[in-house]
């Protein structure tokens, strides 16, 4: 854990409350709250509004504290929805519906918006009951991707939606790319390397094992090594998507053992 993730989680997972009940900013989450923004690169009038933004609901049953983010998720799901649409209409002007949709339901797929969120250490900014920190939640795909779509809720609510559209776009544009140039689907190959960066402080190593067939019909066989285990070989028509069938399976053995 590096310094600055580990004085980022320091004193969230037990938050005081003040008179009225709700939860309190002292000075040390107020200074967490504006590094955040200046990281994440958004701008927020009311602090507070950004802060419920990453109050879980496990922080409500645990403290009494009648407030969540679960309302802000609610409106930043389809403020998220939204602009992925408009993206995605003003990109790609000879794709049907039908295409736009695919696309659209891997860009905003919890796979997608929880890697987001991880680049934005939101999972350092997260309030958690205690029950769920001691159960990795500060962790998990589904809270992650919840909390991005309550912070876009907020910005909606506190900025409007030109601000929040570019919030999102930010992000969301680059994806939505790489989704389109793998064919609609996961890029197994960049979510192994988050693994590798998150868990082993380090990068999946790929390896031409051997080529097989005529010219016209060659298959490359590749394995990837990740921390010491090795994975494949795995067959395809050119490196590329060999390097994507063998990070696959990386990634699927490595998120079992999770």
């Amino acid at each position: 854990m590096n310094s600055k993730r580990s004085r980022t989680l320091t004193n969230l997972s037990n938050p005081s409350r003040n008179s009225q009940g709700e939860l309190a900013l002292g000075p040390e989450r107020k200074k967490q709250l504006a590094a955040f923004q200046k990281t994440a690169g958004c701008r927020f009038k009311s602090i507070e509004l950004l802060n419920l933004s990453f109050i879980h609901r496990s922080v409500s049953n645990e403290t009494g504290c009648r407030i969540s983010n679960e309302r802000l998720e609610f409106l930043g799901d389809s403020i998220l929805g939204a602009v992925c649409a408009t993206l995605l209409y003003e990109k790609y002007a000879d794709k049907p519906e039908g295409e736009l949709a695919k696309i659209k339901s891997v860009a905003v797929s919890e796979d997608v918006l929880s890697a987001v969120a991880r680049d934005l250490q939101i999972d350092s900014m997260l309030l958690l009951g205690k029950g769920e920190e001691l159960t990795g939640g500060r962790g998990k795909k589904a809270i992650l991707a919840d909390t991005l779509e309550a912070l876009i809720g907020a910005l909606y609510l506190d900025s409007g939606y030109k601000p929040a559209f570019a919030f999102v776009s930010r992000f969301l544009a680059p994806e939505i790319g790489r989704i389109t140039e793998n064919d609609y689907h996961r890029d197994y190959k960049s979510l192994l390397q988050e693994i590798c960066q998150r868990n082993f402080r380090g990068y999946p190593q790929y390896r031409l094992v051997k080529c097989s067939g005529p010219d016209h019909e060659r298959l490359f066989w590749m394995e990837v090594s990740v921390n010491g285990a090795v994975y494949g070989p795995c067959a395809g028509r050119n490196k590329k998507s060999a390097e994507q069938e063998a990070a696959r399976i990386a990634w699927l053995a490595l998120e079992e053992k999770a």
